[in-house]
């Protein structure tokens, strides 16, 4: 008996859980968010579709960000499920 595996395709789209703290949050409206994204996606995909959005206008061209509790850049991939946390500057004292 010959069976044949059928290929899988990869998913067309990346949903992620995006975070805003702050004055981010103000900026745009809101904390969380899941977004919806084309495949492949990456934190600078991230970031131009938070600008699509009412407010975002205002985010800096390179805000920390954070792909799942670690420090990421724009071209870091991401993929379904992700977190993404987009930081203010952080001061202590």
């Amino acid at each position: 008996m010959v069976t044949s595996v059928m290929p899988v395709a990869a998913p067309s789209t990346v949903t992620v859980h995006v975070l805003l703290f702050a004055s981010y949050a103000e900026r745009l409206g809101f904390e969380r968010r899941e977004l919806t994204l084309s495949a492949p996606a990456s934190i600078g995909t991230v970031l131009d579709q938070l600008r699509r959005l009412p407010g975002g206008d205002q985010l800096p061209a390179k805000p920390l960000c954070a792909r799942n509790l670690a420090h990421a850049d724009r071209e870091e991939p991401v993929v379904h499920g992700d977190e993404i946390a987009i930081l203010p500057p952080l001061a202590g004292g």
